[in-house]
């Protein structure tokens, strides 16, 4: 009863007509990041963030999460029309939806995966009602050793959803430590790192730090590309799916949703993650596996259904523990701590308003992004023409203009600027930026539980082998990074394209 009194709460927060128009917007932005190719949700939401701290904490959150479930619906628009993803975890839907849609069943697809993803995301909600606050409560037992070894095993989970080497992984970790370490020492009062720069005493700024390493370089990286697309439909027909397809998808999609759950709720999971595992669980069960890559419904219900899932039962470990478990997930939570909201076990007590009005935005949102997609379609097929000429001038001004307003500072746009072409020259050379943002904003984290640690224990590091919880924590971490080292293909899903597409 606590659960569904909580989501009344969360309720009567949202039911505001400034609540709900921010989330709708989040909604409508959301979709738009997806539908638009080369941009991505973690580009957008580090480039829109500044344009919240304004609004309240609920607004705020209610916002940008809108903005990354949003871009999981509308990545599946670019997959099937024009066989490009709009944000990386709709990759494996390019395989069935665009032949689909190259078949004239372009409206099918689609529709399949917005019902797909508004049932998937509406069963993680309610798993996530009532999980979040069992958690929580476990979760207050946890002292600085317990979140010292949670932080941990937060940082060596990141190493699990790198595609690349895991060195290169290793290397972007240890990188977001020395960045992090950049300012004044909390305890001490010592400067750290600043060479002498009063512009560096203050730290470096997360906002510019992800809108250069996601926004910039994003730019940078499709001017060199110059990208074009070919849309396969400019007129969608029966978006309604048939009976058949129905038949077809509905077992796909109750796996789907399953599957994103456990996925998102994991560190080092996440909407990648699912829908990679959705799609070749789908195939190594259906009756027919050569239907797959041709046109099969159940490759765009299945991938569609498992990353809206993981979308939402991600937000139960950075809600209830404080440990973002995706570069996202550790962008909003930047966005609270900057609202002046710690997110952890406390929140749900301390901010119950902010806790269950972000649950309830999830679920407005969940249906106004079902209400938008289905007959909007058409609109967003006409989006997809923006060329690229028009579209990132606009994206460098809002870059500029979000990392200007955070401090107004014009060292900001400085470090903007650098760690744009650092973000540049690093994917150039096929290293990821995810495991050094996680970094940036855990490090602090466990920096601060590691010295409250050592100050409350008589013995210095004893005192992490003396609470059963925190070994529990630590030989967990050990095992996945022996199990790392042994073979990471184990935890991470080989991809389905290989060998599928051209």
């Amino acid at each position: 009863m606590d659960a569904l009194q909580g989501l009344m709460t969360g309720l009567g927060v949202m039911m505001t007509p400034a609540h709900l128009y921010y989330c709708l917007i989040g909604s409508i932005v959301g979709t738009l990041i997806g539908v638009l190719p080369g941009i991505g949700p973690l580009a957008a939401l580090s480039l829109l963030m500044p344009v919240t701290f304004t609004l309240s904490p609920v607004a705020s959150i209610a916002m940008l999460a809108a903005m990354f479930y949003g871009a999981m619906y509308g990545g599946s628009t670019t997959s099937v029309l024009v066989n490009i993803p709009g944000e990386a975890a709709s990759v494996v839907t390019c395989l069935d939806g665009y032949q689909m849609a190259k078949q004239g069943r372009a409206g099918a697809a689609l529709g399949m995966a917005a019902i797909g993803s508004f049932v998937a995301g509406t069963l993680s909600l309610v798993a996530l009602t009532f999980f979040s606050p069992l958690l929580a409560s476990v979760a207050l037992r946890f002292g600085p050793p317990e979140y010292c070894a949670l932080m941990l095993l937060g940082l060596v989970c990141t190493i699990l959803m790198i595609e690349g080497s895991a060195v290169k992984g290793v290397v972007m970790i240890a990188l977001g430590f020395v960045f992090s370490a950049v300012g004044m020492d909390a305890v001490n009062g010592t400067e750290r790192l600043t060479f002498g720069s009063s512009d560096l005493s203050g730290g470096i700024e997360l906002v510019a730090v992800v809108i250069g390493l996601f926004g910039i370089s994003e730019i940078l990286l499709n001017i060199e590309e110059r990208a074009k697309n070919e849309v396969v439909a400019s007129r969608i027909r029966d978006i309604l799916p048939t009976l058949k397809d129905w038949a077809a998808s509905w077992k796909p999609i109750l796996r789907g949703s399953g599957l994103g759950f456990l996925l998102g709720v994991v560190p080092g999971g996440g909407p990648v993650t699912a829908s990679f595992m959705s799609y070749a669980m789908e195939r190594r069960l259906a009756k027919d596996p050569s239907r797959f890559g041709k046109g099969a419904i159940e490759g765009v219900a299945g991938p569609e259904s498992a990353n809206n899932a993981a979308v939402a039962s991600g937000m139960i470990p950075l809600l209830t523990l404080g440990l973002p478990g995706n570069a996202v997930t550790a962008l909003l939570m930047g966005a609270l701590v900057i609202q002046g909201v710690q997110p952890g076990p406390t929140m749900i007590t301390q901010h119950a308003d902010v806790f269950w009005g972000v649950i309830a935005s999830m679920y407005l949102g969940n249906v106004m992004l079902l209400v938008l997609n289905l007959p909007m379609i058409g609109l967003w097929v006409q989006l997809l023409r923006v060329p690229y000429a028009i579209l990132f001038p606009v994206v460098l001004l809002l870059a500029v203009v979000g990392t200007y307003s955070t401090n107004k500072s014009f060292f900001d746009l400085w470090v903007m600027l650098g760690f744009g072409v650092l973000g540049y020259v690093l994917r150039k050379f096929r290293y990821e930026m995810s495991p050094l943002v996680l970094s940036l904003v855990l490090a602090p984290l466990l920096e601060q539980s590691l010295r409250q640690s050592l100050v409350m224990s008589a013995d210095g590091f004893a005192i992490f082998a003396s609470r059963p919880l925190t070994v529990g924590l630590l030989a967990l971490s050990v095992l996945l990074v022996l199990a790392v080292v042994a073979g990471r293909h184990v935890f991470r899903p080989r991809s389905p394209l290989q060998g599928d597409m051209t």
